[in-house]
């Protein structure tokens, strides 16, 4: 006869764990008839069936200690009457299933981690979102392609063996896409409720797959076993501990991990908050980017022990979720909206009418929280592909193209797809290092998808959520083959955090508020401190003035000059006098043919961008000591308009 013991009821956690010696079980079910199966871990070998006792069941909830099995040795699935039942409460499952490799019922048989993880003093990095710069990312398509040169490809170890290139690129937070264990290609019963609601009710397995083919659910935006790291994205038999281990690596480096949660409606509120919190504690993740539908965000993002941990989502009501107390002192909310996406690719491309709807979304940063702006993202194109294709080209996803985004604001350049014509290839780097300057001279928190960086193409796809191949795999070799593109990245954002004056806590005000004789920021036109925005005006300068941030306790910042032109001709711009003492450098440009600079003025070359830094000009400086010797004293770089002058 089998022995097992119940013993003092004990709801929560729910699922399975290990308690003195036992392992207790806990069930949700409304039904009476249901129990645990208890398999060899090894063989999968049907053990034991366990009923639930009705004395054991509080509400929904049924429960069981059983004390003469060892964790380590047993596998289980819970059932209710004549249905087997997955664990949904599961960590991790037995054996290591192949990555889009069809999954039975049997497969889903939970096990539990018995294994104790040494986080050697780990600790979450906590960076705030002005010293941010983030990365989105998909576990198995950063590392897949064998151009990755890693040893483990398409896995947690893989993100790991890249931490180098990742830290030399100057990411500091990495966005990944689903790790949550999931099922790349729909069950049985998914597929026939996705028939249904298409009105179709065939029956047989030829039907369903003539009318809705197995595809790969490649990006994982569905419901599924949220408290497991999935095990197809891990090296070895232990996704958990792998897991683990690349947590800790990161942050040794000083480096963040956000996860993308997908909750469907039928996930309970609450139940959404436990999820999150489990990550935090078992995993030591940095924040969770919240999709979905339904979702209780202002309870989540009120949570106690969720208080230092990012959450992004499109709005926070931060007036409902604070009220009158004070936020945390470094900002742990972010919006994380396409808004920025589609003002700056229209103005890259030419659109008029952009340019004050382009100077708002640079200078935007949201009351009490953070801004993740992009123009680019797991969904729609690359910024390589945003600058080749005039339109989507999704006919591999087999929807007839009628799939994706149509609008997508993109100009392929002079020629549609891949292009040998050098012209149209150095107009593409050229736009596409543009749309670098623009991100990160905006000022809220920078983001990029995996690749961009170095002009990573997607053939022209912009909706590939079932395309595991080389369409989403990162090719490493454009790496090589567009390292201008890279090295101009990391060369900006070197800059970028350099200067903390392009990436401040706060909006800036455009008003002289510490009476400095400048404004923290401020347009200019053909005149200095006169911007004209009219709707076919696609070119304005930008001034950041270095006094209203520090290097060092006393040492301000520099004057920064940034210059866009997206019209196709030159233009000119004027250049604000600079403080006594000083000239105007060039530090970066996106186009030097045709770029020039006088005392006062610029000329702009079309389709560029041009940053200049306030230096030290010796020769003037003596010059002015020279006036005031004589009491000439009259040396000002003050603007000429009224300060606080507004665009």
């Amino acid at each position: 006869m089998t022995k097992f013991e119940y013993t003092n009821v004990k709801p929560y956690p729910l699922g399975a764990h290990t308690e003195n010696g036992a392992v207790r079980f806990a069930f949700v079910s409304a039904k009476e008839d249901c129990g645990v199966l208890i398999y060899d871990r090894e063989t999968g070998k049907k053990l034991r069936k366990l009923p639930f006792s009705p004395s054991r069941r509080i509400g929904n909830i049924h429960c069981m200690c059983v004390t003469d099995i060892c964790a380590e040795d047993i596998s289980y699935q819970f059932y209710e009457g004549d249905t087997v039942v997955p664990d949904r409460y599961a960590r991790m499952f037995a054996g290591r299933v192949s990555y889009g490799k069809e999954r039975r019922l049997q497969t889903w048989r939970a096990v539990i981690p018995t294994e104790a993880f040494d986080w050697e003093n780990d600790q979450c990095p906590r960076l705030p979102y002005s010293e941010s710069v983030c990365y989105c990312a998909h576990v198995r398509g950063f590392t897949r392609h064998a151009s990755s040169g890693v040893e483990h490809r398409g896995t947690f170890l893989g993100m790991t063996e890249k931490l180098d290139y990742l830290q030399e690129t100057g990411i500091t937070t990495v966005e990944l896409q689903p790790v949550y264990e999931f099922a790349e290609l729909p069950t049985e019963l998914e597929r026939r409720e996705a028939l249904h609601g298409r009105g179709a009710y065939m029956t047989s397995e030829a039907d369903m797959d003539m009318l809705l083919p197995k595809k790969c659910n490649y990006w994982g935006y569905k419901q599924g076993y949220y408290y497991a790291p999935k095990a197809a994205y891990a090296a070895r038999e232990d996704p958990c501990t792998e897991f683990k281990e690349m947590i800790r690596a990161f942050h040794g480096r000083g480096m963040e991990i956000v996860l993308q949660f997908y909750f469907p409606k039928s996930v309970k509120p609450m139940e959404i908050t436990e999820i999150l919190k489990f990550w935090v504690l078992e995993y030591h993740v940095d924040g969770f980017h919240l999709m979905g539908e339904n979702l209780p965000v202002n309870l989540i993002a009120s949570d106690e022990l969720l208080s230092d941990t990012k959450l992004w989502y499109y709005y926070f009501d931060t007036a409902q979720i604070y009220g009158e107390q004070e936020p945390p002192e470094t900002a742990n909310l972010a919006s994380y909206t396409d808004e920025y996406l589609y003002a700056m690719r229209r103005y890259l491309k030419g659109d008029e009418g952009m340019l004050d709807s382009v100077l708002y979304q640079m200078r935007r940063m949201p009351d009490r929280m953070g801004r993740i702006h992009y123009m680019s993202n797991y969904y729609g194109f690359t910024l390589m592909d945003m600058v080749s294709y005039d339109g989507k080209h999704n006919e591999a996803n087999g929807e007839d193209n009628r799939d994706g985004n149509d609008c997508n604001y993109s100009w392929n350049c002079g020629e549609e797809g891949p292009c040998r014509r050098k012209k149209v290839i150095a107009l593409r780097h050229k736009q596409i290092k543009n749309a670098m300057v623009m991100l990160l001279f905006t000022q809220s928190t920078p983001l990029i998808f995996m690749g961009d960086e170095f002009g990573n193409s997607q053939k022209g796809n912009n909706n590939p959520y079932c395309q595991d191949n080389a369409v989403t795999w990162l090719d490493w070799n454009d790496l090589r083959k567009n390292a201008d593109i890279y090295d101009f990245w990391r060369e900006l954002v070197k800059l970028r955090r350099e200067h903390p004056i392009l990436h401040p806590g706060q909006e800036m005000k455009i008003m002289d508020y510490i009476s400095c004789g400048y404004p923290d920021l401020s347009y200019h036109g053909q005149s200095a401190w006169r911007p004209r925005t009219e709707g076919f005006n696609r070119h304005i300068g930008i001034l950041y003035c270095g006094k209203y941030a520090r290097l060092r306790r006393d040492e301000e910042d520099a004057f920064i000059y940034l210059a866009l032109n997206m019209y196709w001709e030159p233009r000119e711009l004027a250049m604000p006098r600079l403080p006594a003492g000083m000239k105007w450098q060039l530090a970066k440009c996106t186009e030097e043919s045709g770029l020039f600079a006088g005392e006062q003025n610029l000329t702009v070359p079309g389709r560029s961008c041009s940053v200049y830094i306030g230096v030290a000009d010796e020769a003037e400086r003596k010059k002015g000591k020279r006036k005031r010797a004589s009491g000439k004293t009259r040396v000002s770089g003050a603007p000429e308009t009224p300060k606080g002058a507004r665009n």
